[in-house]
């Protein structure tokens, strides 16, 4: 136990050494840094058989919720919050650094290059339209870069088709600060949100969900699970990550209703039963 306290001392050493410019001014407090270099010292000594996305996930137990924490900067910037999370943050900051672990690069550049280019399309921060705001540009834009892909079957249980039309920020301004601020940004926003309609993609409809023995061929501990919904304008309605329990498939996710990051009590299928507007789930896989 003594030795492996040493080598995660000597593991964040290194990892915080490791500094860089290339992000330009980045919005963090000094224990994200602390943070990220821990859990990546851990993740160095664990048995190349460990879930690194659970192993990750389950660190950030207990984390407040808090809604919007990228947003209130003059300038789109780089912002790491370890500290509070919502769903997309937390599944950010688990693939990055399952991405880190998985590439041994235990460093926090490479934390904050990974969060880079998950966020941003094709990696470039380039003003508040450049971030991947809609889950659905996300999958593609991280799939394009070899980090995720979606799991897509055309047999049982993906019965069900989402057509994907997306306008809810372009139509709805006024429920973003950035937007609100910057109503020149709205047309970059339509623009993009018309590339993103129309595809198609395969789901397993919430009725689907209770099926255990048909989705633990398919879903694996640690997968991203998308909400899909029905809300006019959106995609996805909420975000998660996979873990198998003896009475089914549960949701680890920020829980604006619990006010933290709690692995859901009740199984996925009860959840779902629970939102009228949720239609199924999608399924990403970290590669």
């Amino acid at each position: 136990m003594r030795q492996r306290i040493i080598y995660i001392i000597i593991g964040i050493t290194l990892c915080l050494g490791a500094h860089s410019k290339r992000f330009g001014d980045v919005r963090q407090h000094p224990n994200d840094s602390i943070t990220v270099c821990k859990l990546l010292a851990e993740a160095k000594q664990l048995p190349s058989s460990t879930n690194l996305p659970l192993f990750f996930a389950q660190k950030f137990i207990g984390r407040p919720y808090v809604a919007s924490t990228l947003e209130g900067d003059a300038d789109e910037r780089l912002v790491i919050n370890t500290r509070e999370l919502d769903c997309t943050t937390l599944v950010e900051n688990v693939v990055a650094l399952t991405l880190c672990a998985q590439n041994k690069q235990y460093t926090y550049h490479a934390y904050k290059r990974a969060l880079v280019n998950l966020r941003y399309r094709g990696g470039v921060i380039d003003g508040y339209p450049s971030r991947l705001h809609y889950f659905t540009e996300w999958i593609t834009d991280n799939t394009k870069s070899g980090m995720v892909s979606e799991v897509q079957m055309s047999k049982a249980p993906f019965t069900a088709v989402q057509t994907v039309k997306v306008n809810y920020m372009s139509t709805h301004p006024q429920s973003y600060q950035a937007l609100r601020e910057h109503p020149e940004f709205v047309s970059a926003i339509s623009k993009m949100e018309k590339q993103v309609s129309g595809a198609k993609y395969r789901f397993i409809p919430k009725k689907s969900v209770g099926n255990k023995s048909l989705l633990r061929k398919v879903i694996n501990d640690g997968d991203i699970i998308a909400i899909t919904c029905k809300k006019a304008g959106l995609d996805i309605a909420h975000l998660g990550f996979a873990v198998w329990k003896k009475d089914g498939l549960h949701l680890l996710n920020a829980s604006q209703l619990h006010k933290k990051v709690v692995l859901e009590p009740m199984t996925l299928y009860k959840y779902l039963q629970k939102h009228s507007s949720h239609t199924g789930i999608r399924i990403i896989r970290i590669i």
